[in-house]
């Protein structure tokens, strides 16, 4: 794929790419989505390249879609990353002949490259990463164990993390994370997985309640060793609403 964009690189807008934050909630863990090819004993972000004849906005969904075979999933760019030196040497001459690129159409990459950061949030159990080649490994990863990642990739996960933080007090989070029926102490859960820091039961259920996103359903949780909680689901209509309107409320 890389080889094909170096070849037809008058196809794409020089110096600026996109790399993909992909968060999921599974196992009361957050996980993010990273890429490691063979070239590199380091780990990726899902990133591309931006068409000529595409907006940003298209293009990141476009890298989304690629990687994760869904649409429609939440995507906000979040910040801009453009040091100097930020990718120096990511591209020398051993990955350039290991990647079949000649020399001289390989100038295109060593340029330097101004990346726009989004991130998304999406349902881990829907999603079933994609490689671009066979030798490529994706894998979730818990983002409190992600190992060494290449060029300036843990500074742009580390952001986006910081975002989602602090946008959570300005929106509701949990349609794209949650399954479709779900109990308060998993959306509780969720909370404080992304927070990282424990949340009192009572005032998170007044606060969550208040917000008047939830549909509290007919339906106890199966299979559970104490007392079944009740089943919840989002209201999808007032969820958008209150997520165009925004929150303002701390936790």
């Amino acid at each position: 794929m890389l080889k094909f964009i170096i070849e037809n690189n008058e196809n794409y807008q020089p110096g600026l790419s996109i790399d993909c934050v992909i968060f999921g909630f599974h196992d009361n863990q957050l996980k993010v989505l990273l890429i490691k090819v063979p070239h590199s004993e380091k780990w990726s972000l899902p990133g591309g390249f931006i068409p000529i004849d595409q907006d940003i906005d298209t293009a990141a969904v476009t890298v989304l879609n690629e990687r994760t075979g869904v649409e429609g999933v939440f995507l906000r760019q979040f910040a801009a990353f453009g040091k100097i030196k930020r990718n120096d040497d990511h591209f020398g001459k051993e990955v350039l002949k290991y990647l079949d690129i000649d020399p001289e159409k390989g100038k295109w990459l060593t340029r330097r490259f101004v990346t726009i950061g989004y991130y998304a949030l999406v349902d881990f159990l829907k999603i079933v990463p994609v490689r671009t080649s066979s030798s490529e490994i994706i894998e979730w990863i818990d983002h409190k164990e992600v190992p060494e990642l290449i060029l300036d990739h843990k500074e742009i996960l580390d952001k986006a993390l910081d975002t989602l933080r602090t946008e959570l007090n300005l929106m509701p989070v949990g349609y794209n994370l949650l399954p479709e029926k779900f109990t308060m102490p998993e959306l509780q859960k969720l909370y404080e997985t992304i927070l990282d820091k424990k949340l009192d039961r009572r005032n998170f259920m007044r606060k969550i309640t208040n917000i008047g996103i939830l549909n509290k359903l007919d339906e106890k949780k199966n299979n559970v060793a104490h007392k079944a909680p009740n089943l919840y689901s989002f209201d999808k209509e007032k969820y958008d609403e209150v997520l165009k309107n925004g929150l303002n409320q701390g936790w």
